[in-house]
């Protein structure tokens, strides 16, 4: 999976990167390279939690790539 991640350097120095395509899920670090490394671990949880909230069975789901 490909998305893009948007990190910018906050007034504290650290480099927030957030996920558009994901609505609430971002994170930081006080290198680029930590926040990339972060945000990646932000990304799978944030799948997880709302794999966990569909409810929907395996079988009905399907892939699309666009």
């Amino acid at each position: 999976m490909k998305l893009h991640v948007r990190i910018d350097k906050d007034e504290a120095g650290y480099f927030v990167a957030q996920v558009p395509a994901l609505p609430g899920c971002f994170s930081q670090g006080r290198s680029r390279e930590e926040a990339i490394k972060n945000v990646q671990e932000a990304i799978g949880g944030w799948l997880e939690v709302m794999e966990s909230r569909q409810g929907c069975p395996v079988e009905e789901l399907i892939e699309v790539v666009v």
